[in-house]
């Protein structure tokens, strides 16, 4: 072979080579990423060439799928009740993707996940259609129309916890959306996701696990927590050394009490009233450092608690001033929640200091119904013991029974709450968000712990309170699990 054709033969050889090695690159190296991609429409046709699998609550689907005549996507997604579930099956579109558990468990619901090699295997065999697999929720549909419809036009939040587990019983959060109105691909569908994307209202926020607010006085359990913890506070019914006015650390400021009688008042008293001045000392006495330990304990400052949808960090500061703990001892300044922490802390105490991790999946079903994938619960922390969480137990049920909470009360059974009225914008000049925060026992422990804020409602800015607006909503969702337990 002469010199140039020797060149050429060379060149060309390198050339298959790079080929070669580039196509592997793809196929092996790339694929994962490739198929993830927004822009890989073969996905997007994938995802609904055949009927996927549903979303359950009480052994019953409240997602489907219809067929439809597109030639490209042979099935649309349908939702039972999309608002009311919206925020615990998020959405699954054409043309937008999707999110939460639609988005989480894709593989599941479409059939493509490795979980589901032998069932694709075996129709491949039996020549039966190709069908997704189903995502058992631990959700109680009872509880998430109660807390729904309490809800009703307020714009809020509800999350209820079945304190021994950590499964999450309704997660409701408002205005909402209905996933079916842009499931879809065509103009009608775009329109509707647009209008959703301009509201000011943002109905597609998931204010129960996205959403943090100043929790107000619901987070002065936190701070008796750290006071009992750590030795603060020995006896519950003791006179605390509380001056009246309180003046912050550091400051001229006093800290205003919407109570009487605060003058060292005890920490049963003070909590049945909501004495803004005995947190606020008990938080300076408790020290930054250690509000902020036993507020993690609960939860607090962690960016990773998954649902599996992942919820957004709530905060306690761990660097701000003297003053600034002392207010955010009272649930202000710094302090911010979710919903769903703020349930978390009230199903610790209700479950005597033990807090288990939340979740809303309780299995994974193949298409043949066999379980591929079952959660179980697990222990998160112990934020408290549980003599003291029996002490808070006690504090809690004497504010239903003789003070602010009276609203949640259920005949017959023993409540624990806490009312919580946060204040909201510059100097205080929204409307507040009204809290409150509960569970319910019975002769077996506590079934449910529900946390509610109502962000904005109609009512005058005088008639917002967590007791008048928030506990109604609670008491709703409590009755709801009880009735299948009683």
């Amino acid at each position: 072979m002469n010199k140039p054709l020797r060149r050429i033969a060379i060149f060309c050889g390198l050339l298959v080579l790079a080929l070669l090695v580039r196509t592997n690159w793809l196929q092996y190296v790339d694929a994962d990423e490739l198929n993830e991609n927004s822009k890989n429409r073969r996905i997007q046709i994938e995802r609904y060439a055949y009927e996927r699998g549903n979303i359950i609550v009480d052994g019953k689907p409240i997602t489907g799928s219809v067929e439809t005549n597109d030639t490209d996507f042979k099935y649309k997604r349908t939702y039972v009740d999309g608002p009311m579930w919206a925020p615990v099956t998020g959405y699954a579109s054409q043309a937008y993707d999707a999110n939460q558990i639609e988005k989480l468990q894709d593989g599941i619901l479409t059939g493509n996940s490795d979980q589901l090699f032998f069932d694709r295997t075996m129709s491949m065999f039996t020549g039966d259609t190709k069908r997704g697999g189903n995502v058992v929720t631990t959700l109680n549909g009872a509880a998430q129309k109660a807390a729904y419809e309490g809800l009703g036009d307020k714009k809020g939040a509800v999350a209820a916890i079945d304190p021994k587990t950590g499964k999450i019983l309704a997660l409701a959060s408002t205005p909402s959306y209905d996933p079916s109105s842009f499931a879809g691909y065509s103009g009608k569908d775009e329109k509707a996701w647009l209008a959703l994307e301009r509201d000011k209202d943002k109905p597609k926020l998931n204010r129960a696990l996205r959403e943090t607010y100043p929790p107000g006085s619901t987070f002065k359990v936190v701070t008796a927590a750290a006071a009992l913890e750590h030795g603060v506070i020995q006896d519950i019914d003791d006179p605390t050394v509380t001056p009246e006015p309180y003046i912050l650390p550091g400051t001229r400021t006093p800290m205003v009490n919407h109570a009487s009688g605060c003058e060292n008042a005890s920490l049963n008293e003070a909590l049945r009233v909501s004495c803004n001045s005995v947190f606020a000392k008990l938080g300076d006495d408790v020290s930054r450092d250690k509000m902020v330990e036993t507020a993690e304990k609960f939860g607090f400052n962690n960016p990773e608690i998954d649902t599996p949808v992942r919820a957004s960090a709530s905060v306690y500061d761990k660097k701000m001033s003297r003053d600034g703990n002392a207010q955010s001892s009272i649930g202000q300044f710094n302090t911010a929640a979710t919903p769903l922490q703020m349930a978390m802390v009230t199903a610790a105490i209700a479950n005597d200091g033990k807090l288990m991790k939340p979740y809303m999946i309780d299995q994974l079903v193949s298409p043949s119904l066999d379980v591929i994938e079952k959660t179980e619960p697990e222990e998160m922390s112990r934020p408290v013991s549980s003599e003291n969480a029996q002490l808070l137990q006690q504090m809690m049920e004497n504010v239903v029974e003789n003070g602010t909470g009276g609203n949640a009360a259920i005949d017959g059974v023993k409540v624990g709450g806490k009312t919580g009225t946060a204040q909201h914008g510059e100097n205080n000049s929204k409307n507040p968000y009204a809290w409150f925060i509960s569970y319910a026992k019975t002769d077996n422990g506590s079934p449910v712990a529900v946390a509610v804020v109502v962000e904005d409602s109609n009512a005058r800015r005088d008639d917002i309170s967590g007791g008048g607006l928030a506990a109604p909503i609670a008491k709703a969702v409590m009755q709801a699990v009880l009735g299948d337990k009683q």
